[in-house]
């Protein structure tokens, strides 16, 4: 039988077979398009800089091989894809050198000193407010550059001096980038050139301004802890003495500004729900909700009354302000407002560290945007290292690395993780200061807290106690305009100031903190919001 089978088929590859016949055999094996195997997505160290969501490229219809005259079988259409646009961050500094060190303070007082003494002899030489400059270009103006940048120390003074932008100075011009938050492209082009021509007085005033912001923390420095510098907009993950990781993060904006905090990381929240602030119920859902009921459903926004009972919002008497009296909590999910994952660290401000669904802001180099929390980029390998020794979900032996995070968020299932050892956290203001290696680095003073007499902004209007353990003491940030001692009246162990504050109310729950607002003043706020712009610049605060 098989013998006759063998034969049958050798056979059958030597008969002449009509067109019409070896169309229908072999028309559809030849109109089948093959499937081009999809190349892996690129690690996001290595992903094109562009904005998150730039117009992508249309994608061009398959062209199948067309089928022979007379074929029935049709192309199949192309498949839409679905997978979700690649995320992309701003590029920041990959300088192991921590922003806050216990070294900071005393480096800025000195470097402060150094800045008066050039202010003193009359600072830099101004550059056209035009000037572009490129690898190899010629320009008389390229004098002017090299005598700021022998003055700041970014170009050794027995460099050569000519009209040439060359290799040397293309460098100097990298170094003074990275100490302004600039992108170190080495092109002299607008924003440089803003941050070239402040004054050395402004310098030396944003110095002495965070230097005294800094004047009695009793931050409590280790091995590992974590920094924010508000007008950085970065997080860093500071272990051993050096950055292990540096964050993109999204800070407030000028009339919700992100406060100073000193406090520790305790829980790492998975899943998490979102507790309304007062401020947002009354300034935003209530005035949204009188024009479109349907909102507080649509978004997975529980109204929550006396004892926890949930109510319709949809029948709600949005008239008045009662619902200020009332908990509203959106539901966990990737749409919730906190994103995946919550950073708990309880202090009296009730701002936090954590996710978003609108991860495009992470691309901009103006990161101004919340309502006082810092949101994180890349927060899942950020929460992978604040978990570092702590058990992991399979029990003793296990870990949280990227992984189980993943998969502790895929359960959909809030889930609380307590760290083993709290983890130290400042968020600091700092426009300018100095780093051991005698390094002076600049950002822009998004908040105006350098210039005397400036209102103070409204860090967060509901500032409430929350968390389970007792916050320790936040030192407000200092206010420039009163003089700040200098480095010979410095004793060697800096005395904390002692300040005049009122008794704290004991600390309610962190779901009930939203309906215990503490009364405080607000200023008004200006009549035009300062313009924003990126770290390393300042600008008129019209």
């Amino acid at each position: 039988m098989l013998l006759r089978n063998h034969t049958r088929t050798r056979a059958l590859g030597t008969v002449a077979f009509a067109p019409v016949t070896a169309l229908m055999l072999f028309g559809a094996a030849h109109a089948e398009p093959q499937a081009q195997p999809q190349p892996a997505p690129l690690p996001l160290s290595v992903q094109p800089s562009a904005p998150e969501h730039a117009p992508a490229p249309t994608p061009q219809p398959a062209v199948a091989p067309q089928a022979s005259q007379g074929s029935s079988v049709a192309a199949p259409a192309p498949k839409k894809s679905r997978e979700a646009p690649a995320l992309v961050y701003a590029k920041v500094s990959e300088d192991p050198t921590p922003t806050l060190t216990p070294a900071t303070f005393l480096a800025t007082m000195r470097m402060a000193d150094h800045y008066k003494a050039l202010a003193e002899a009359g600072g830099w030489s101004q550059v056209p407010t035009g000037l572009s400059l490129k690898p190899g270009d010629r320009d008389p103006a390229v004098a002017a550059l090299r005598g700021h940048l022998v003055m700041t120390g970014d170009l050794a003074a027995n460099a050569t001096h000519s009209d040439l932008y060359d290799e040397t100075l293309v460098a100097a011009v990298k170094s003074f980038q990275a100490r302004h938050g600039l992108p170190e492209s080495g092109l002299v082009q607008r924003l440089t050139v803003a941050a070239l021509n402040v004054p050395a007085s402004v310098r030396q005033r944003q110095l002495a301004a965070s230097a005294e912001r800094l004047m009695g923390s009793k931050f409590p420095f280790g091995e590992r802890y974590v920094v924010v510098n508000i007008p950085s907009a970065t997080v860093e993950a500071v272990e051993n003495g050096a950055v292990a990781r540096r964050y993109v993060a999204v800070v407030g904006k000028p009339d919700k500004a992100t406060p100073s905090v000193e406090t520790r990381v305790t829980d790492v929240n998975l899943n998490p729900t979102w507790t309304l602030p007062v401020s947002v119920i009354k300034n935003e859902i209530i005035p949204t909700m009188r024009k479109n009921p349907g909102y507080l459903a649509k978004n997975h926004i529980r109204m929550l009354g006396p004892g926890g009972v949930e109510v319709d919002s949809t029948t709600f008497d949005w008239s008045g302000e009662k619902a200020v009296n009332y908990t509203l909590r959106q539901d966990s999910g990737f749409d919730n407002s906190l994103g995946q994952v919550r950073i708990d660290m309880p202090n009296k401000f009730a701002v936090y560290m954590h996710d978003t669904p609108s991860k495009s802001l992470f691309a901009g180099n103006v990161r101004f945007h919340s309502h006082g929390c810092v949101r994180v980029g890349q927060v899942k390998e950020f929460a992978a290292w604040l978990l570092q020794g702590t058990e992991g979900p399979n029990g003793p032996g296990s870990a949280w690395g990227p992984i189980e995070i993943e998969s502790g968020i895929a359960t959909g299932e809030k889930r609380d993780i307590k760290l083993v050892k709290p983890v130290p956290v400042i968020f600091v203001y700092l426009t300018g200061y100095a780093t051991p290696d005698g390094r002076a680095h600049f950002r822009d003073d998004i908040y105006g807290l350098d210039t005397p007499g400036t209102p103070v902004p409204s860090a967060a209007t509901d500032v409430v106690t929350t968390g389970s353990i007792t916050p320790r003491a936040v030192i407000k940030p200092a206010r420039a305009g009163q003089p700040v001692p200098s480095t010979a009246d410095l004793a060697p162990a800096v005395q904390p100031i002692t300040r005049s504050k009122p008794a704290a109310a004991p600390a309610p729950k962190p779901e009930a903190a939203r309906q215990a607002p503490v009364a405080r003043a607000v200023p008004r706020p200006a009549s035009r919001e300062p313009d924003l712009l990126p770290p390393g610049l300042v600008g008129p605060r019209g």
